[in-house]
């Protein structure tokens, strides 16, 4: 954040679940409400951040007239109908389509905020040929916004695979810096939000600097003392790899691999990578949705285990101080369902922070009653 600048913005986070998004824009925006109706992730949420601005309900029951105002809105909406391994009812379904009711809220507001984030999977804008993004997106135009969408993944970040699509939009009275944009598409934007954007009125296609590659792999954020399965599962969950795996394993002497039960043609394999990357992290709703390790040990032995709820926070990038209270299985969901903290960092830093100073900074001259000015 530049330091001549004594304005800081703020933020309302819907969704907020574990607030990783909250920790990860803090040194960018001042987070002044935070919702989410899960009890388990409050309890995250108000572990590392208290509980002064986080309210525990659904968002059905949120009033837009009763929140304060705010620089800019984050919504992290429900991806269930809108995954590839999802429920396939798409952004209308009865959890994504919670996205809705986001709106709803903001119409409420007496002032609505001039800059808007939505996150969500690749498939709001792969599935359907585009139809849920482009819907949603007409929707956030007819509310006088600028919208633009990106594909950011962590795995330029941090050792675990996630590709997740951030929408962006502004007030279109907003007279756009030319350096937080480009006339045509850029690394940002996959075939797929290519597509999508087809034809689209109000369409922004955003730029920021590519970020350098990563230096980290996921040895880096093993708990090497945390405890190995039984020997019988081990033997059970290696007797699952299939032998092209298995020797690959053996003759490359893989220190950490990855990976996730499947069933291929009718039959339960173990699938693990060897690129030193996790893959995306889940919600522990089903033991194949839990990410396995295996593990060389110092006696040259493959060992097997689950992935400790530590190292899903590190997979995300949160730091060991970030607390997680409750059961395993707790911690795994408030880490699998949340946003990886140097991502969102990354967008608020180059790109959201700016935008929403230079909003200001436009409209300062007015002396709107409802915007915040936060001496820092």
């Amino acid at each position: 954040m530049d330091s001549r600048c004594s304005y800081r913005p703020t933020a309302l986070e819907f969704f907020a679940g574990s607030g990783l998004v909250s920790y990860a824009i803090k040194r960018h925006f001042k987070v002044v409400w935070a919702n989410d109706n899960c009890d388990k992730k409050a309890a995250v949420y108000t572990a590392n951040h208290g509980n002064k601005r986080f309210v525990l309900d659904s968002i059905e029951n949120i009033r837009g007239r009763k929140l304060p105002y705010a620089d800019m809105s984050w919504a992290s909406f429900p991806c269930q109908d809108l995954s590839l391994a999802g429920l396939n009812a798409g952004i209308t379904g009865q959890r994504s389509g919670l996205v809705w009711e986001w709106l709803r809220v903001i119409d409420e507001m007496p002032k609505k905020p001039p800059l808007l984030v939505a996150e969500n999977v690749e498939g709001l804008v792969s599935r359907e040929a585009g139809g849920y993004y482009r819907l949603l997106h007409q929707e956030l135009i007819a509310r006088n916004y600028l919208v633009g969408a990106m594909l950011l993944d962590a795995e330029r970040w941090i050792p675990q695979s996630r590709p997740r699509i951030f929408i962006v939009a502004v007030r279109n009275d907003f007279m756009l810096p030319k350096e937080y944009t480009t006339k045509e598409p850029n690394w940002l934007h996959t075939k797929s939000i290519q597509k999508a954007a087809l034809g689209l009125e109000n369409w922004v296609w955003w730029s920021m600097p590519e970020p350098k590659r990563r230096t980290k792999t996921i040895e880096d954020i093993i708990e090497w003392d945390a405890p190995y399965d039984d020997i019988k599962v081990i033997q059970r969950n290696l007797d699952l790899l299939s032998t092209r795996h298995f020797e690959r394993l053996h003759r490359e002497r893989t220190r950490v691999a990855p990976g996730y039960k499947r069933t291929r043609n009718g039959t339960q394999v173990l699938e693990i990578r060897f690129d030193g990357v996790a893959g995306c992290l889940r919600t522990p709703e089903g033991g194949s949705s839990r990410q396995l390790l295996v593990l060389l040990n110092e006696q040259g032995e493959y060992r097997t285990r689950l992935l400790t709820v530590r190292e899903t926070a590190r997979l995300m990038g949160a730091p060991d101080s970030y607390k997680l209270p409750g059961t395993y299985n707790e911690g795994y969901k408030a880490m699998g369902d949340a946003v990886a903290v140097p991502v969102a960092r990354y967008l608020a830093n180059n790109l959201l922070h700016p935008l929403a100073v230079a909003y200001h900074e436009q409209n300062s001259k007015v002396g709107d009653p409802y915007i915040e000015r936060i001496t820092i």
